[in-house]
């Protein structure tokens, strides 16, 4: 929990100690009950786990699926109207802002959601839909539409997302 907190502090200039992050910070306590709701889920608590998750959807306006995978210490900024679907992977060191949505693009019942590698960064906003690869190290702009797997290290903008820079 201690690494987390200290994740939150290195990547928020606002963010001005710990007991802070933990009073005030609406991602902070949404990964919380994800958490719980996530262990629940896999031994199939399935009901309970998603009454949890609609609580957490009320109280703090944020939605997880509790069968989404999380990894370590995903900071959900502000969090207001995040959207995490219910095949969602999300690797390490993540950042999401608010209004950001890792969604599906239809009805299917396989893996529909995207998956997200390591220190991807996704801007307010942003939709990164279907079922797609971020690499590692990628930054999705505010706004952008997402529905092709982007390669390790860029960066992409716009609607229909783009692919900006040189490496």
């Amino acid at each position: 929990m201690f690494a987390y907190l200290r994740s939150i502090k290195a990547r928020d200039p606002a963010a001005r100690n710990y007991f802070q992050i933990i009073l005030f910070y609406p991602g902070v306590k949404a990964i919380f009950f994800y958490r719980i709701a996530h262990f629940l889920y896999k031994i199939k608590l399935k009901l309970i786990a998603e009454g949890i998750m609609y609580f957490v959807r009320m109280l703090y306006g944020i939605e997880i699926h509790p069968a989404a995978k999380i990894g370590k210490r995903l900071f959900i900024d502000h969090g207001m109207g995040v959207v995490i679907g219910e095949t969602a992977i999300i690797g390490d060191d993540c950042l999401m802002y608010h209004g950001s949505t890792l969604g599906g693009t239809g009805k299917e019942h396989c893996k529909r959601h995207p998956t997200l590698g390591n220190n991807v960064l996704i801007g307010a906003g942003a939709k990164v839909l279907g079922n797609i690869i971020i690499g590692d190290n990628v930054k999705i702009g505010a706004n952008a539409v997402v529905t092709q797997d982007v390669p390790a290290g860029k960066t992409v903008v716009g609607v229909k997302g783009r692919i900006i820079g040189i490496d």
